[in-house]
C-alpha cells in the first residue's frame, strides 16, 4: 500500500520503520521540509516528501503531529482518504480547545470536522512508540498487546485494522469516532498494553 505519514516525531517516525519493514511504499512529511528527513528516510527506505507527495497518491495517510497543527492542513487535500488519527490532546501543549476541554468532542471527532470528507480512524493513540517499535507478535501470540481503532466508516476502519495486525498487535473495534474518547489520554486502555479481553474490559470502564 501507499502510505503518507505526516509527522516525523516518536509515532510518526517509528509507523515509517515499520511499515517500510512490512514492504509498504512510504513518503513521510514534516513542518519542516523535506530535507529534515533525509536521515529517517535514508534509514528506512520512506520518502522524504512535502504534504501534498505524502496525501495525494497515498491509499492511507497516518497524522501524527501536535493536534492544534491539524487545523493548518489542508481539508480538500484529504477529501476521500483513510485518515489514521494517531493524535492525543495535550491542554499544557496543544492550548485550549474549549470543545475539548469540556469533553463534548472526542479529539478524533474534532479531527474529524477540520477535515471534512476524509475518513477518519483513530488509532495509535493509546501505545508508547517504544513499544510500538519492538512489542508486536504474530497473531494469536500469548498476551498479544490489543490496540483500539475507532471510527464511523466500517471499510476504513477495517483497513486500519487489518495494517494493526499486520504491525503484530490485535486489533479492538472501540466504536464510533465519538466512542473513541475511550482510548483518549488518562483512560484504562492509555499506554497500559492490554490483551484484547483487557482492552475490551478497559473501553468499558472508560467515564468521561
Amino acid at each position: 500500500m501507499k502510505i503518507g505519514i505526516i509527522g516525523s516525531g516518536n509515532i510518526g517516525g517509528t509507523l515509517a520503520r515499520r511499515l517500510c519493514a512490512l514492504g509498504h511504499d512510504v513518503t513521510i512529511t514534516n513542518s519542516r521540509g523535506p530535507q529534515s528527513l533525509t536521515d529517517l528516510a535514508q534509514e528506512t527506505g520512506a520518502t522524504a516528501g512535502t504534504l501534498e507527495d505524502a496525501v495525494q497518491d497515498a491509499g492511507l495517510v497516518v497524522v501524527a503531529i501536535p493536534l492544534f497543527a491539524v487545523t493548518q492542513l489542508p481539508a480538500e487535500l484529504f477529501d476521500g482518504k483513510v485518515v489514521v488519527d494517531a493524535n492525543n490532546y495535550y491542554p499544557q501543549r496543544d492550548g485550549d480547545i474549549a470543545e475539548l476541554i469540556d469533553r463534548s468532542l472526542s479529539s478524533s471527532r474534532w479531527t474529524a470536522d477540520h477535515l471534512k470528507g476524509a475518513r477518519v480512524v483513530k488509532a495509535f493513540n493509546n501505545i508508547q512508540a517504544r513499544h510500538l517499535m519492538d512489542n508486536g507478535h504474530p497473531a494469536g501470540s500469548p498476551g498479544r498487546i490489543a490496540l483500539p481503532v475507532a471510527g464511523d466508516d466500517a471499510e476504513a476502519k477495517q483497513v486500519v485494522m487489518q495494517l494493526v495486525d499486520a504491525l503484530g498487535f490485535d486489533p479492538v473495534d472501540a466504536g464510533t469516532l465519538d466512542e473513541s474518547w475511550r482510548q483518549q489520554p488518562d483512560t484504562p486502555v492509555y499506554g497500559t498494553d492490554r490483551d484484547a479481553a483487557g482492552v475490551r474490559q478497559g473501553l468499558a470502564e472508560a467515564r468521561p
